[in-house]
């Protein structure tokens, strides 16, 4: 069997390299029970300076969790080794692991960079991302919303700009990326493995850095800032909807693709989350995600997507008129002795 996980030490930096290259190195839940103790181990050892994480393969650095098996394991919520509790916890600890690490920590984002992705990338200290990258948060097509810390990170984006991407889906790459805060540097995809080697030398990660970061160029979406905080101005999504359908109809026919629900849950997420520390917005997330799972449109939008393939999952309800305050409220709701913790 593949090693999913290939771990090396070179000089001062340990090296991780997510290796499921034909899954686009979605995360699995035996890779966070690797990963978890070694990012612990790593953060004591004084010899370690630095810390890489990539992908496998080329095309991706990681296109997010793997919620075809997580769907696979059924609706309903089960006792607690269920997949659908246990993945989502374990994989926000290991995210808050990251962002707390003393260590530096630097993801390199080449490639497709989405759903879980986003989270063990953006929620470290450096993100590198390169001509090749590829940024989305595609959740609410799903039936899910972004979670890995979107909440926190999205919200960081300027303007309204964090929710659109919540809401649309929309695919961004490096010079956007870097604008919006989402990365910390450009480096051109052909100078990865030289960055690599000078920080095995022991050059600081900040001087290393600096040496091959490049200006990406203009960020087409600082062009269009202005309209989507006009547009995304909205107190609820059909507001949103209504002005796009003046301003950017091709946008509002996308969320009108998404499930209505998901689209609600995810504009209340991204409202009251700005300001939350990490611990905060993974808990409010896990919970988000626990009522989720007893619900119909995650499963009905992994089927649509993943499984038959057919594009056309039946949402319910199919209309953001019927996805009643009520409803969105049970999805903020405490999960009394399921909440979500952090050891230590």
């Amino acid at each position: 069997m593949t090693e999913e996980l290939l771990v090396e030490r070179r000089g001062a930096v340990a090296i991780v390299t997510l290796n499921r290259p034909k899954a686009l190195n979605a995360l699995t839940l035996s890779m966070f029970h690797r990963l978890d103790p070694l990012l612990a181990e790593w953060e004591e050892e004084p010899g370690i300076a630095a810390i890489v994480v990539r992908g496998a393969g080329g095309k991706a650095f990681c296109a997010g969790g793997d919620v075809r098996a997580i769907a696979e394991s059924g609706p309903g919520l089960g006792g607690p080794d269920d997949l659908k509790r246990v993945f989502f916890r374990d994989e926000y600890r290991v995210i808050r692991r990251i962002h707390r690490l003393k260590t530096p920590y630097v993801a390199l984002q080449n490639g497709i960079t989405m759903g879980g992705g986003a989270g063990i990338s953006i929620n470290g200290r450096y993100r590198v991302c390169t001509d090749s990258t590829v940024f989305a948060m595609p959740e609410t097509g799903i039936g899910l919303f972004p979670d890995v810390g979107a909440t926190r990170f999205l919200s960081r984006c300027p303007g309204r700009v964090g929710l659109f991407l919540a809401l649309t889906g929309h695919r961004i790459k490096a010079a956007d990326m870097v604008w919006c805060g989402l990365a910390t540097h450009y480096v051109p995809q052909d100078r990865l493995d030289a960055l690599v080697e000078t920080l095995a030398g022991g050059e600081s990660v900040e001087a290393t850095l600096a040496r091959y970061a490049r200006d990406p160029g203009p960020a087409p979406l600082a062009a269009e800032e202005a309209l989507i905080d006009r547009c995304f101005a909205g107190e609820t999504v059909e507001a949103i909807v209504a002005a796009l359908d003046r301003e950017r109809p091709e946008w509002a026919a996308i969320l009108r693709r998404m499930s209505p629900t998901s689209l609600k849950i995810t504009h209340r997420q991204l409202l009251i989350g700005g300001n939350l520390a990490i611990e905060e917005a993974l808990a409010l997330e896990y919970r988000m995600t626990q009522h989720c799972m007893e619900s119909h449109d995650f499963f009905e939008g992994v089927r649509a997507v993943l499984v038959d393939k057919d594009q056309n999952p039946r949402w319910r309800p199919a209309r953001l008129e019927e996805v009643t305050k009520y409803e969105v409220d049970r999805y903020f709701a405490p999960l009394g002795p399921n909440e979500l913790t952090f050891p230590g």
